[in-house]
């Protein structure tokens, strides 16, 4: 089938809306005025839930009510990721408002009995709160204070069913443009808005957009982003998986606006499912003529091509992107002149990546003025992070611009695992810094988070708690960027390698004062002399954990001690005088460096110990073993 014009797209569209009526309609009706529509059960497929086994519980489902004779009453679906990761895999029933979670094979038998046959909750199996052990059949706390727009479709459609987001209002943005709007009111329109770019810089989207335009030439060409390379990161996987032709309808629209007929998406190889879900949703919009030649039946023409990056971290840099798809050395190139005015194969070209695309049709739709009523002053809209490490509640959150660091950590992230306290938030991947309590309550925005040391990046957020030594993970980030330097420049080429140097000696207790004086002066050359922006923002985690952690760098380099005890060279292990004698740490010692008698308190023999741990998680009941 081809669409010809719009009114056969708004005829798709009503007919298309019978496909998802149960849960658009889910939140406004009672269960017990949804007994005639037919139950929707979405087994959530995003990176995470699928790795837990979430296809084999889809797969379960089906059999299960096949063999129940439910199989009418009952569809099931694998749509993207719900953004509850750290309790997956999930499911939701609709229009009954259920959520369960960590759901197991196990699992499925009771889901289908109970909630489908007997017309009731498997309570054990819905959200518990950590701390006041209410349980949440809906309306889970995770998900207040958060506002969906670049998310808005992922976890609600089928990403391998273009009728399903054409019943999402998918493709009537891109109409707008082609029909009742001009390419410069297109521009206007999302310079009025305020969007940045989301992939780190901020640079404003119209602005780009505009400039490409004016740059005279026979060919432009618009790429997507989807390099997605920062450590913890998946917010641009999770809208590739979950929402694929939102981007491509983006992609087309930016195509109108700037003059292009032809785009690229970049995709890391390592996204199977995203690369496997956007090939489906490409050749759906050339059978639905919504790519090609004479879209709508307009006079414009633009296509697609997918090119895949090979997990170069630099490649994500825009220079280095664009060398990487015209078959050479991904490296990145002194600007300018900028990929506006010279990009792909010499042409003006304008980079985009998948966030920033995703909140473009919803703009088109709504309007510059309801995107800008969304966040702060200079920094518009909302931004999805992906919440990880030392905080009950991983997964993906997309937040108002200007929500705190508290907010996000402490509220929708549900604190700090095993009531630990919080020591530092991490942001902006290995170009961003490391934020003290302090700040908590600073609201996240572009501006705000450059003023503290550290940036937005594309939206990693990495939380840390008293266990966590600063001066170690500053050496994390500072080996990544080292190993993911290109090498073109010397500054970071060698740069980087000797700040890892430096950094290597004092979690070793061979550090000096003067090595850290050096390394701050390194720090600021790297930053001013480098070619990209990758070796730019490298010193950024070394400097943000001085500047607010000087204490541990102290500790290790004249204390010769890791207050954190994470810094193997440094720890020493003891057995204190509360050891009973039960010889489990001389059987667990790889080194048998643990002597002693049945029922005597033992001794380590530094010179030879590993510094493993082994004996002390042994020695977990006791506690006869600890380390300083």
């Amino acid at each position: 089938m081809k669409l010809k014009n719009t009114d056969e797209l708004n005829a798709l569209k009503a007919q298309s809306l019978k496909l998802i009526e149960t849960r658009r309609v889910a939140q406004s009706i009672s269960t017990k005025n949804a007994q005639g529509l037919v139950r929707h059960v979405m087994v959530c497929g995003g990176p995470g839930c699928h790795s837990s086994g979430s296809p084999r519980i889809a797969d379960l489902l089906e059999e299960e009510l096949d063999r129940l004779g439910l199989s009418e009453q009952v569809k099931v679906f694998q749509p993207g990721c719900f953004g509850f990761c750290e309790k997956g895999p999930m499911i939701e029933i609709h229009p009954d408002n259920a959520t369960y979670c960590e759901v197991s094979t196990e699992d499925v038998a009771t889901i289908v009995e109970e909630h489908f046959v007997q017309g009731k909750q498997v309570e054990r199996l819905l959200y518990m709160d950590p701390n006041t052990k209410e349980r949440f059949a809906t309306n889970i706390p995770f998900y207040d204070g958060q506002l969906r727009i670049a998310l808005r479709n992922v976890g609600y459609i089928a990403p391998e069913n273009i009728l399903e987001y054409i019943a999402a209002d998918g493709y009537q943005a891109l109409a707008k443009v082609l029909f009742r709007m001009t390419p410069i009111e297109v521009i206007d329109v999302l310079k009025e808005s305020g969007l940045r770019g989301r992939g780190g810089a901020g640079f404003p989207t119209g602005m780009k957009w505009e400039f490409t335009r004016k740059s005279q030439a026979d060919q432009r060409y618009i790429i997507c982003n989807a390099d997605e390379g920062d450590p913890g990161a998946f917010m641009d996987r999770s809208v590739l998986e979950g929402d694929p032709h939102s981007v491509l309808e983006a992609m087309i629209i930016a195509g109108s606006a700037i003059g292009s007929s032809e785009g690229y998406i970049y995709v890391r190889a390592e996204y199977p499912a995203a690369i496997h879900r956007l090939k489906i949703a490409i050749a759906q919009a050339r059978e639905y003529g919504l790519l090609g030649k004479g879209i709508l039946g307009s006079d414009f023409s633009f296509d697609i091509e997918l090119k895949y990056g090979a997990g170069a971290f630099v490649c994500g840099e825009e220079t280095a992107l664009i060398h990487s798809i015209e078959g050479a050395r991904g490296e990145p190139t002194v600007k300018p002149p900028f990929p506006a005015q010279k990009g792909l194969w010499g042409k003006p070209t304008c980079v985009n990546n998948v966030e920033t695309l995703a909140n473009i049709p919803p703009i088109i739709l709504k309007g510059a003025d309801w995107f800008s009523s969304i966040g702060t002053e200079k920094s518009k809209g909302t931004k999805v992070f992906a919440l990880a490490g030392k905080v009950n509640n991983v997964g993906l959150v997309e937040v108002p611009m200007g929500t705190t660091l508290r907010k996000i950590i402490f509220e929708i992230g549900g604190g700090i695992k095993h009531h630990k306290t919080f020591k530092a938030a991490q942001t902006g991947g290995p170009s961003g810094g490391c934020i003290p309590t302090k700040f908590l309550d600073t609201p996240i925005d572009y501006e705000s988070l450059t003023a503290i040391g550290s940036m937005m990046g594309s939206g990693g957020l990495i939380v840390l708690d008293e266990d966590d030594c600063m001066v170690n993970i500053a050496k994390f980030f500072q080996e990544f960027t080292m190993d993911e330097s290109c090498g073109r420049c010397t500054a970071c080429r060698v740069g980087t390698k000797r700040l890892h140097e430096i950094l290597t000696k004092i979690t070793e207790g061979k550090g000096t004062l003067e090595d850290l004086d050096n390394m701050e002066k390194l720090c600021h050359i790297i930053k001013d002399t480098a070619l990209c922006g990758l070796g730019q923002s490298a010193p950024n985690p070394i400097l943000s954990t001085i500047k607010y952690f000087r204490d541990e760098y102290i500790a290790h380099i004249v204390d010769k001690t890791c207050p954190a005890g994470v810094c193997k060279s440094l720890l020493k292990y003891e057995i204190t005088d509360k050891c009973v004698g039960c010889t489990l740490c001389v059987k667990k010692c790889p080194m048998n460096c643990i002597t002693g008698t049945l029922k005597k308190i033992h001794v380590i023999e530094q010179e030879r110990c590993l510094k493993c741990g082994a004996c002390m998680e042994q020695c977990r009941v006791v506690g006869a073993i600890i380390h300083h």
